[in-house]
């Protein structure tokens, strides 16, 4: 058996190195490649390399914004392969950047699918498309004719562009973040057209100042718009490259349903999401930090944007409460600007006009570029052009001296010598085909020539004068901003060293319990003054002025709202939106329908207004049949409860408080009148059915119920209106008369009364009345002011005839 071969021995070589020189190398290459390959823009295209080789692959795809969309993780697996040789979710999170409109002022991916949103991730590469944005054309323009310089891919198999040509200023309009090793950078965007007016200002006046350019870029532009509060730190970030702003979502304040108001969102600060401002909310609320708020509603959907709603609790300020979530949420937050990107392959720290005129020289230098491309490849065509003229000229004798030569280096030689040709004219007549010949003629290729030279004069002119060449990019920036640029999105605001939001401290967190009258239209609608309500004296109208039912409350407090059907509802003072009533012309117009703040029964509607004060006067109540009922004030703990038992289709028609020595007047639909002293009903309980007011004819019924103090019977009121039991109400117009209340005499309750109003042809009831102190005003259907006659001292004198329908009077 054969002795197995000793294994050759391994020669060792163990270098000693320092730990601390190892570190130290190793560190600053690592640290250079991700500060050079990875992390930092530059500042020429404002492209990180991940994003300059995805749209660089993109366009080599051919996905042109004409083009189909094609799936995500086909562009990923060919920027993989290809540029990019690191992790394919760092390619697919920096195209998906480059898509979200919420990220980018002006996206250079066209994405189709879901690329997330403020609050959650894109889906997987497998369910998104993808192809360039319009605008990824302009950085991308022009690389087929050596603007800029091209370098090896990682494995020497393919060239891609240093920078790309960037014919938009995609630094500033497009903002740009990262963390490098030692350094970040964090940039917001601007606007296009704003960007493009201030660097086209900085090439034709190169001294510009900062002052110069901040006219054309007051500030930055974000791409879901907001507030920016402050420009202190704006100036600074754009003189030195360092600076921070405020940016502050944009709030109104709303009534988001009868009961309540809302603050509505409907910008937030950039990047900035409505799930996070819910999470930090309700973190502040369960510190308590953050008071008056009872919920909030995401309801941002496709089609109505942005729409974040904080419910207000009833008795806080909105403005107040808004002041808290400024303070404690993200809807108020800070933005650290600082410009760190590439130069000359090292990192810089720029302030605006240094940002801008390395755009330029980069402009200028791929305008240049192209230029000298252009005129080069004219100058060759030119050539070419003459070349084949000499020979079109001289056709046969060309076919001749081809025919005759033995080889094409012989035929090269012959026509370069016979017909003083180059060797590259002559090269391109032997290559052209015959047939090609058909479409030329001498006329065609003398127009081609002098259009070639046209060209190279021009072209010549660009590269031999500066002004000419800043004269091309200005224009060309002029063009992009056309086509690309957008209406400002975000509002700039100056503080001058006074914040807003600490001005707005003052304003009281809760609603201070304040007195205040409760006031009812006679439209239905119910609003509570802000202040003590003056005697009202005539003056200018204004629609929904006339108040039927008015009460004395305080604004945390609560009324009692009477129904037709005998029901008294506890009513809430702050829902009612507080408006200021002047002297002489009451409007209810900002009010809300009290239907809305109360659940009514089908049929049922709100009479009259009360007190619920313990010591507040009894409430007369009058009823359709007929019934006048005085409650005692003694009212339970419940939101509602019966005052009154109804006989059968008996109604409330009216009520209002009643001391003894008032005088209760009642009206009937025949035109009767009862005045009668209010201590001749005693006041009952709850359960009470009342006791019998007024006589009624068959037929007839009570319409109107007025309480009129003692000594106010002589400067009170009363107003008729008449109409046809036949006709739809609302339909007849009928008359109206106003009558002073002393011309009709007291009489005992339970009796008949007396006539208030004659009727006229066509008339045979009351459609109408009110008992009240002067002046008295009436309104239509829709609220809008009607006027009234003059007085007529005849207490059973007929009316004026109206012109349009009177629904109350007030």
């Amino acid at each position: 058996m054969r002795k197995s071969a000793e294994p050759t021995p391994v020669e060792e070589n163990i270098v000693d190195i320092d730990v601390s020189t190892e570190m130290r190398t190793s560190f600053l290459e690592y640290s250079y490649s991700v500060i050079y390959a990875r992390a930092l823009p530059d500042a020429r295209d404002g492209l990180k390399p991940v994003q300059r080789r995805i749209l660089f692959q993109m366009g080599q795809m051919g996905l042109r914004p004409d083009k189909g969309h094609v799936k995500s993780s086909r562009v990923v697996g060919d920027v993989m392969g290809r540029l990019h040789p690191h992790g394919d979710t760092a390619i697919y999170d920096a195209m998906v950047r480059m898509a979200q409109s919420f990220t980018m002022r002006l996206a250079l991916v066209d994405g189709h699918g879901n690329f997330g949103s403020l609050d959650d991730g894109p889906a997987a590469p497998r369910y998104t498309e993808v192809r360039l944005a319009p605008a990824a054309l302009a950085m991308t323009a022009s690389l087929d004719e050596d603007v800029v310089d091209m370098v090896a891919n990682y494995d020497n198999t393919m060239m891609q562009p240093d920078v790309l040509p960037a014919a938009i200023p995609n630094l500033l309009v497009n903002g740009s973040s990262g963390i490098a090793v030692g350094m970040a950078t964090n940039m917001p965007p601007h606007n296009l057209t704003e960007v493009v007016s201030g660097a086209r200002h900085l090439l034709s006046h190169p001294d510009a100042t900062l002052d110069d350019l901040m006219r054309f870029i007051p500030g930055p532009d974000l791409p879901e718009g907001g507030k920016i509060v402050g420009l202190d730190g704006i100036r600074a970030a754009y003189e030195s490259g360092r600076g921070i702003f405020k940016t502050r979502a944009t709030a109104h304040i709303e009534n988001v349903t009868a009961r309540k108001k809302g603050i509505v969102f409907t910008e937030l600060p950039y990047l900035v999401g409505p799930e996070k401002v819910i999470e930090k909310l309700k973190d502040a609320i369960n510190h308590k930090k953050i008071q008056g708020v009872t919920g909030v509603q995401n309801l941002t959907d496709r089609h109505h944007g942005m729409r974040l709603v904080v419910e207000v609790k009833n008795g806080f300020n909105p403005e107040a409460v808004l002041v808290q979530l400024y303070k404690h949420t993200p809807l108020e937050d800070s933005f650290g600007i600082n410009n760190v990107a590439l130069v000359d392959g090292q990192p810089c720290v720029l302030g605006l006009k240094q940002l801008l005129q390395v755009f330029l020289d980069h402009r200028v230098n791929v305008v240049r570029r192209r230029t000298e491309f252009r005129l080069d490849k004219a100058r060759k065509d030119l050539h070419l052009v003459q070349g084949l003229l000499v020979a079109v000229l001289n056709i046969d004798d060309v076919i001749a001296v081809i025919r005759s030569s033995d080889d094409t280096a012989v035929a090269r030689a012959r026509l370069q010598q016979v017909f003083d040709l180059s060797e590259a004219q002559a090269d391109y007549i032997l290559e052209l085909r015959l047939r090609r010949l058909t479409k030329y003629s001498q006329i065609e290729l003398e127009q081609r020539r002098d259009e070639l030279t046209q060209q190279i004069t021009e072209l010549e002119a660009i590269l031999a004068s500066e002004s000419a060449l800043h004269k091309v990019v200005s224009s060309e920036l002029a063009e992009v901003a056309k086509l690309y640029g957008t209406p400002r999105r975000t509002i700039l605001l100056e503080s001058d060293g006074a914040d807003p939001v600490a001005a707005s401290k003052e304003v009281p967190l809760e609603t201070p319990d304040d007195p205040c009258w409760m006031l009812l239209s006679g439209t239905g609608l119910v609003a509570r003054t802000t202040e003590a309500l003056a005697p009202l004296t005539e003056g200018t109208r204004s629609a929904h002025d006339a108040i039927v039912s008015s009460v004395p409350a305080t604004a945390r407090g609560q009324v009692g709202a009477l129904t037709s059907t005998g029901r008294l509802m506890r009513l809430d003072v702050i829902v009612a939106p507080a408006l200021p009533l002047t002297t002489g012309a009451p409007s209810l117009a900002g009010g809300t329908p009290i239907h809305e703040l109360l659940v009514l029964e089908k049929g049922e509607r709100v009479v009259a207004l009360v007190s619920l004060a313990e010591d507040a006067p009894p409430i007369a109540m009058a009823t359709a049949e007929g019934k006048i009922k005085r409650l005692a004030a003694a009212h339970p703990g419940k939101d509602s409860w019966d005052v009154i038992g109804l006989a059968a289709d008996d109604t409330v028609i009216g009520a209002a408080h009643s001391q003894d020595s008032d005088q209760i007047v009642m009206v009937t639909s025949d035109a009767q009148l009862l005045r009668f002293g209010a201590d001749a009903v005693r006041p009952q309980g709850r359960t009470g059915k009342g006791v019998a007011g007024i006589r009624l004819l068959e037929g007839a019924h009570v319409i109107a119920l007025g309480v009129v103090r003692g000594d106010d019977v002589a400067g009170s009121l009363v107003a008729t209106v008449t109409g046809s039991s036949e006709a739809l109400p609302g339909t007849v117009a009928g008359s109206v008369k106003v009558t002073p209340l002393d011309r009709f005499p007291s009489k005992g309750r339970g009796t008949g009364g007396v006539r208030a109003h004659r009727f006229l042809r066509g008339e045979d009831c009351l459609q109408l009345a009110h008992v009240g102190a002067a002046p008295l005003r009436a309104v239509g259907s829709a609220g809008q002011p009607l006027d009234l006659p003059e007085i007529d001292e005849r207490r059973d004198g007929s009316g004026v005839p109206l012109t349009a329908v009177i629904t109350t009077i007030g």
